[in-house]
């Protein structure tokens, strides 16, 4: 019988030969190495910390000592239509191991269940206030980014336009006795405060299975089969879904104006949707190519219908098993204001004017499509991993959008 230097048999281990030596030998250095990592701590864990209401929380890595670091990026995920934080849950697990020091996710919930269903700018409005209130308790940041699956990705458009150039760092200042500002950097002073989102360097707005050009459009929503008497018949009880449903199908017309999404691709007066859009170093569009059941393929990636891809020359990613197609955007490439500016609303579709103003900026456009997967006809929260455990077929898509993002 063989024993180990303690005394101790080795389990698996009998006597005789020289192979047995060496497997002796691996298992020796194996319990050594054993032995030191049980007397090192653990560097880090995740910590999951819930505001005063209890629903939205903030993400973050805290050493053995109980200590927090101070990460520079604040990342802001926000949930879709009758969602909440807890969407958000895998994909936040995800990032924060990969930049584990570099940033603080903080899952929204100010807009959760039926709250989704007071409109675009209301809820807008609500996730303004949120951030704010989430960069007051973590006063050290001094940069942004938005995630928004569905919906959330209209509500955090509005939001970023509520928030751009709004410095809220003198604020912070008071409160904190005039330590902890989180613009002291030189570096971030150098940018102009005009193009910060509430006071902030703003890098990455990422949007998947978004309808950014709402929901009225021929097709933007596949579960109606391209009938156009049941879209017609959609728009007309859009109200079913609150203001929100009226905002999606564009059936909103208050005191004369166009409909909020789009006003939504202009600058105006009180808010400068597309200045503060533009204000973010990228912007990402990820897109279903097929089995979403809510929000269209040319909808959610800002492209005439003419402009998609065609479906069955689309390779996919080895890495990547649901990308399909990835276009990276060339910033220089930009239509010319002066081309896309529409003069004469009368004599253009709504839908072309929200593409013309949403393509003033270069977006990445990423195509995911689920075909021959189980979840395929869950596309529509597999994008996100709603649900890991029935849509885990998402998470290369999820592990797509750590690996490009920008810190």
């Amino acid at each position: 019988m063989l024993l180990s230097g303690d005394g101790e048999q080795l389990p698996g281990v009998k006597e005789g030969g020289g192979s047995k030596k060496k497997e002796l030998s691996q298992l020796k250095k194996r319990r050594k190495k054993s032995k030191r990592s049980s007397y090192m701590p653990k560097l880090s864990c995740l910590r999951i910390k819930h505001d005063t209401t209890g629903e939205s929380f903030d993400m973050e890595v805290v050493d053995a000592s109980g200590q927090r670091p101070h990460p520079a990026h604040l990342v802001i995920m926000v949930n879709g239509l009758m969602g909440s934080a807890q969407d958000w849950k895998f994909a936040a697990k995800e990032f924060l191991k990969r930049h584990p020091y570099d940033i603080i996710v903080h899952c929204s919930e100010c807009n959760s269940s039926i709250l989704t269903f007071d409109g675009v700018d209301v809820m807008g409005e609500r996730l303004a206030e949120e951030v704010i209130s989430v960069i007051k308790r973590h006063p050290y940041v001094q940069k942004i980014s938005f995630i928004g699956h569905s919906l959330g990705g209209l509500v955090a458009r509005y939001a970023v336009a509520n928030l751009y150039e709004r410095d809220i760092s003198k604020e912070i200042a008071r409160e904190n006795g005039n330590s902890g500002n989180h613009n002291s950097d030189p570096e971030c002073n150098e940018m102009k405060p005009e193009r910060k989102i509430a006071g902030l360097e703003p890098i990455n707005f990422i949007t998947s299975a978004t309808p950014h050009l709402g929901s009225r459009g021929h097709r933007q929503v596949p579960v109606f089969c391209g009938f156009h008497t049941l879209e017609k018949a959609a728009t007309r009880v859009s109200w079913f879904l609150g203001k929100t449903g009226k905002h999606l199908f564009l059936a909103d017309k208050d005191n004369g104006k166009p409909p909020l999404l789009v006003q939504m691709v202009h600058d105006n007066e009180d808010l400068k949707f597309l200045s503060a859009l533009q204000s973010f170093k990228r912007r990402v569009a990820y897109a279903n190519v097929r089995h979403d059941q809510l929000v269209g393929w040319s909808t959610s990636s800002i492209r005439r219908r003419k402009e998609l891809p065609k479906p069955k020359n689309l390779p996919r990613h080895e890495k990547y098993p649901h990308i399909v197609n990835a276009e990276i955007a060339n910033p220089t490439n930009v239509p010319d204001e002066a081309e896309t500016k529409v003069n004469e609303p009368g004599k253009i579709d709504l839908e072309e004017e929200m593409i013309r103003g949403l393509t003033k900026m270069s977006w990445d456009r990423i195509d995911v499509s689920f075909s021959g997967s189980r979840q395929k006809y869950l596309a529509h929260n597999a994008i996100q991993v709603k649900f890991n455990r029935i849509n885990s077929a998402g998470a290369d898509v999820i592990q797509h959008m750590i690996d490009n993002f920008e810190l």
